[in-house]
């Protein structure tokens, strides 16, 4: 059962997320490339529009801000039906037009829980704000693309994936390590060099895991201020949203 408290400010650059799925039969003879049947298309909130979903389904009450254009930035992914694997992604429009600057004279820090930051560094927030956000509030989770260093060092837990921490890794002082959570895909997470393991399950589609996975981190933290139960809660529904097409909400069943 969750704790009544404050709300969750999330923070981050959002988009549509577009999946077109189709048949391929044959190739095209003007070229070595498939021709698609277009079957079905799926359309939701993409980036931290997807972490918004999945923190509300766990049942947070979030304020969000976000760049207000993320209708008309598009992931269109055209993905073989059978199969599931894409043939081709167009990312359009992905000039942001409003920024975390256009929100910060809003926020009294007091009023949420925790702040999340859901960064893909598409320049909706910067290292700086980043820095000020985590100056200004005690608990606040960190998922970035950013190359990390003496910015993020106030930040309460950061969240990156094996990639993210490789390019990171020369620039980490020991503080920022002791904060980092890395996603390791079908190996699980490591944190404090533990590795907390997910069970074996048919990988469909890895698309929106780590939003997920840093949206059930923050909700439980919250909940239990327990971060090895955290992990390994995020760690069940990065498991339970991998096994679907396309990027999808958790269920009641994993709740």
């Amino acid at each position: 059962m969750l704790i009544k408290m404050k709300p969750i400010l999330l923070i981050g650059d959002s988009c549509t997320d577009k999946f077109v799925y189709c048949e391929c039969e044959r190739l095209c003879p003007e070229a070595p490339i498939p021709l698609l049947d277009i079957i079905k298309t799926k359309t939701n909130r993409g980036m931290a529009g997807n972490v918004l979903k999945n923190l509300q389904a766990l049942g947070c009450e979030v304020t969000f801000f976000t760049n207000k254009n993320y209708k008309n930035v598009i992931k269109t992914r055209y993905v073989d039906q059978k199969t599931n694997h894409m043939f081709i992604r167009i990312d359009t429009n992905t000039e942001l037009k409003s920024t975390f600057k256009d929100y910060k004279s809003e926020i009294n820090f007091n009023d949420y829980s925790a702040v999340v930051i859901s960064d893909y560094n598409k320049g909706f927030i910067s290292e700086d704000e980043i820095q000020f956000i985590s100056n200004n509030h005690p608990v606040t989770f960190l998922d970035t693309k950013k190359i990390i260093n003496s910015w993020a060092e106030n930040v309460k837990f950061i969240k990156i994936n094996r990639a993210e921490y490789e390019l990171s890794k020369n620039h980490l002082t020991e503080k920022i390590r002791s904060k980092i959570i890395t996603t390791l895909g079908s190996g699980g997470a490591i944190y404090h060099n533990i590795q907390y393991d997910v069970k074996d399950v048919e990988v469909k589609d890895l698309s929106g895991a780590g939003d997920t996975f840093l949206a059930g981190l923050a909700c439980t933290f919250l909940n239990t201020n327990n971060i090895e139960e955290s992990i390994k809660f995020a760690n069940t529904c990065a498991t339970s949203v991998v096994q679907k097409k396309g990027v999808t909400v958790l269920s009641k069943n994993v709740l």
